[in-house]
């Protein structure tokens, strides 16, 4: 059903008061947001992402893939115009979070050095090539509207993912991810190679250092690698925009046999090189070892499976983003995930300043 994208916030307020489980989100470079709302409270969970429906999974595992189920939802959709908001509509907020959070800052500065040290000292022994370690931040939220907070995230970051996601009985994220996992029209798929940070100074013709193209590098030979026998396609590496940050990406597309192979492709592309490391399994592990707390849903993946485009009744679609710039509401206060790759020419403090650079980007629409 089309809504006004009032009437679509608005709903998604009074779900969320009923603790009725939803999703509303904006798929990159498009003017319609899309919403599921479930008929239930019920959790369910995606057997092998054959279903139709909405996708949020963790990072630990493909195979616990919450779904909101196509056939037990409500779906609705909102036009929405793109604008721009002036860099003083946040000056306040942001001015004020840098004076609350300064203290937590100061204590978690020096942790995260110490875990990417300890990073490239395995890299450095030739355990592995590469590993994403990442952190948190616990802000305080005082009147913290979801509506405002939806509406701030889709005029500032246009060309990601933008979304919001509620379940009673796991919990309530939102965020802006530009790094899509995978996309699949008719038999035909494409997914990215997304790696390396830098910070957009006007510019997108930019230079990239020898650890942040080897980073990008990384990425491309790992997911070519796993898709082998796909007929792949692979484009040469470009800048891309992400809000105030760069990124290097490089497309890469190719064909499935059938719908029953996407659980396959997916075990095979998550966790990504992007917010794992390689070798996968023992970056992996590394990171579970030693990032002393759960990601849950950071640098999980969500999105629609099996969907039938606007344009086309009858061509299905799925779209699966890794849930990168992203955040955990809790009450009065919001939990921000960030990161950084880690390589054997990786330096601390640099990793350390990339990612008080990533959680701007929550904290600048909170």
């Amino acid at each position: 059903m089309q809504l006004d994208l009032y009437d679509l916030l608005e709903k998604m307020e009074t779900a969320k008061q009923a603790d009725i489980p939803f999703v509303i989100y904006k798929k990159p470079k498009e003017n319609v947001v899309r919403a599921f709302f479930q008929k239930d409270s019920t959790l369910y969970f995606s057997k092998d992402l054959s279903e139709s429906g909405f996708v949020f999974a963790p990072f630990e595992s493909a195979s616990k893939s919450i779904l909101f189920p196509k056939e037990k939802s409500d779906y609705h959709h909102a036009g929405w115009k793109e604008f721009s908001l002036q860099e003083d509509y946040y000056k306040n907020s942001v001015n004020s979070e840098k004076t609350k959070n300064n203290n937590f800052l100061s204590s978690g500065r020096q942790k995260h050095l110490n875990l990417v040290e300890k990073g490239i000292n395995s890299i450095q022994k030739g355990k592995l090539s590469k590993v994403v370690l990442s952190r948190k931040e616990e802000i305080e939220l005082l009147n913290f509207d979801a509506k405002v907070v939806f509406q701030k995230l889709l005029a500032t970051y246009p060309l990601t993912f933008v979304y919001c996601w509620f379940h009673p009985k796991v919990g309530f994220w939102m965020g802006a991810t530009p790094e899509t996992l995978i996309k699949i029209k008719s038999n035909h798929f494409k997914t990215m190679a997304l790696a390396s940070t830098q910070n957009y100074e006007g510019t997108l013709d930019v230079k990239w250092g020898e650890k942040e193209v080897q980073e990008q590098q990384f990425v491309t030979d790992y997911i070519c690698s796993n898709l082998a026998d796909s007929k792949l396609k692979i484009g040469k590496p470009f800048t891309l925009k992400a809000g105030s940050l760069l990124h290097i990406c490089s497309e890469i597309s190719g064909k499935l046999s059938s719908k029953e192979q996407l659980l396959k492709l997916v075990k095979s592309l998550h966790p990504t090189p992007a917010v794992c490391g390689l070798p996968k399994e023992k970056a992996k592990k590394f990171i579970l070892k030693n990032e002393s707390y759960d990601r849950e849903f950071y640098t999980g993946f969500l999105g629609e499976i099996h969907c039938n485009d606007n344009n086309n009744k009858e061509m299905e679609e799925t779209n699966l983003f890794v849930n990168l710039r992203c955040m955990q509401l809790q009450v009065q206060k919001a939990i921000v995930y960030i990161g950084g790759g880690i390589t054997i020419n990786s330096i601390a403090e640099k990793e350390w300043e990339e990612t008080v650079a990533k959680s701007a980007i929550m904290k600048r629409v909170l």
